[in-house]
């Protein structure tokens, strides 16, 4: 209830950030007409925060089609918007851009002795933005980019760069700011901008060293050594590298539930009046169905007669009957107030329960990190401990195997949607993953997206650059997969 109450600044907040800049001076206006001089710093971090949370956190089909979660039942297109435009996909490139850039404004306005903790969160949502850049489109522009201005290079087309060579980077960035937080916080206070965590620095850490956590494990099949040095160094010293370990550090951001600052699935949804359009996926539903789990009933709604059922993905025909298909469950999609997830603490589990399979020195034992996991889940759904504990008897069991802690993982990542197409793409889970049947390249391709496509003004404007890595490219989203998706036979 507090982060929610806080949110209620959000208007004021982001009101404040347009008016900052405002001036009687009709001169000034014609003279410097993009100087924003007087905006406190929490504002800018509102403006990123919330502009993440918006452009990343209304993914309904998209992230969710691609993970085997959220298919569309109505208005069916078998491209899904996978084509180079400025939309879509192409504005949550410039998102990450955007906020890249704010930050470094951030970073240029504010000092260290004034202002450590600001610095700290800005740089650490900077290598958020990076690695959630890299995780989508493969090779970035990294290195040269952010470079325009003259004194930082007047470089106006980036080069790109390997994603091989900006994971290491990011993973760097992330080490130094833990460490700077582990030396100690500033006495500055991050103000109301910060809509995460209300301006807790030691959550902050927490999810600080939570993203290093995900980076390492997603390398640990073709950089085994930093990923094993990466985890072994966080869990054997939590006291100097604490991560998410319980819901109540969970980094959502939750929204204020009025006009227009709606949760964006319940404003895709319930105010675009869209709500029908999207529907569970058969292979989503089917599993929950089979494992007897308990989360279904808050993933999603029963249908009109009763019972849970998905739909196929890009089939050519709709369902004779919307209301035959289990819509979005209320506590993810029908919440004005809702939220927008980063991270949670059972990620975390479930990270050091792959760890420990992996012969990683982990803290704890695979079986009592993934119980520990699914026990966090069930706990921010709302699951009984009754509930839970049956679950763990059953299908959810332990069975000492790495699927067991994806197929469940998976399963809690509902809603963090790119992070769980992520998942599978490393993993190859869920199995039972499928592609459009009505595709535009017929059965060119046998999986789901391995990337999102660039851009069209990257066509535009940077063509050199682009047409260094397009040879890697087939159909703008597959090709050559992600640096750390080593999975064989899919194309």
């Amino acid at each position: 209830m507090k982060k929610i109450v806080r949110l209620f600044g959000f208007p004021t907040l982001l009101a404040a950030l347009v008016l900052s800049g405002c001036t009687k001076s009709f001169e000034r206006i014609n003279t410097d007409p993009d100087a924003l001089p007087d905006v406190p710093v929490t504002n800018m971090l509102a403006n990123v925060l919330r502009n993440t949370a918006s452009s990343f956190g209304g993914d309904v089909d998209g992230y969710g089609t691609f993970a085997g979660y959220i298919v569309k039942i109505q208005y069916l297109d078998y491209m899904s918007g996978l084509i180079p435009t400025n939309n879509t996909y192409g504005n949550r490139w410039y998102a990450c851009y955007y906020n890249i850039t704010q930050l470094n404004d951030v970073l240029d306005r504010t000092t260290e002795e004034g202002n450590r903790n600001m610095r700290l969160v800005a740089r650490l949502w900077q290598s958020y933005m990076w690695s959630y850049l890299t995780d989508g489109w493969r090779d970035v522009p990294y290195t040269e980019a952010q470079k325009g201005a003259e004194d930082k290079g007047s470089i106006l087309k980036a080069k790109y760069d390997k994603q091989e060579d900006i994971y290491p980077a990011i993973m760097d960035s992330l080490k130094r700011i833990a460490d700077d937080m582990a030396a100690g916080f500033g006495e500055d206070d991050l103000g109301e901008g910060d809509f995460i965590y209300g301006g807790d620095m030691e959550k902050w850490q927490q999810f600080c060293n939570s993203l290093r956590l995900r980076m390492a494990i997603r390398i640990s099949g073709v950089s085994p050594d930093l990923a094993r040095a990466t985890i072994e160094e966080i869990a054997g010293d939590p006291a100097k590298y604490p991560i998410i370990d319980g819901n109540g550090a969970n980094a959502y951001l939750y929204w204020p539930g009025a006009e227009p600052y709606y949760e964006p699935w319940y404003d895709n949804g319930y105010v675009g009046r869209r709500v029908d359009n999207f529907g569970m996926s058969d292979i989503f539903i089917d599993h929950l169905l089979e494992t007897e789990d308990p989360r279904i009933a808050k993933v999603a709604n029963k249908a009109s007669d009763g019972e849970y059922r998905g739909f196929q993905n890009g089939p050519t025909d709709g369902p004779s009957n919307l209301a035959l298909i289990s819509f979005i469950g209320d506590k993810y999609m029908n919440d004005a107030a809702g939220f927008t997830p980063f991270f949670s603490a059972a990620e975390s589990y479930y990270i050091l329960a792959e760890a420990a399979m992996l012969g990683y020195n982990a803290g704890m034992s695979a079986q009592e990190a993934y119980e520990k996991a699914v026990r966090l889940s069930m706990e921010d759904n709302g699951i009984a401990t009754a509930d839970a504990d049956t679950y763990l008897a059953g299908a959810g069991k332990w069975n000492n195997t790495k699927e067991r802690i994806w197929w469940d993982q998976w399963v809690a990542l509902f809603k963090n949607n790119f992070e769980a197409w992520s998942l599978y793409r490393r993993t190859g889970i869920p199995s039972t993953n499928y592609p459009s049947l009505n595709s535009v390249y017929g059965d060119a391709h046998n999986d789901q997206p391995f990337r999102l496509p660039y851009p069209n003004n990257e066509y535009l404007y940077n063509e050199e650059n682009l047409n260094a890595v397009l040879g890697n490219v087939e159909d703008f989203v597959w090709g050559q997969q992600m640096w750390w998706d080593t999975r064989t036979g899919v194309h």
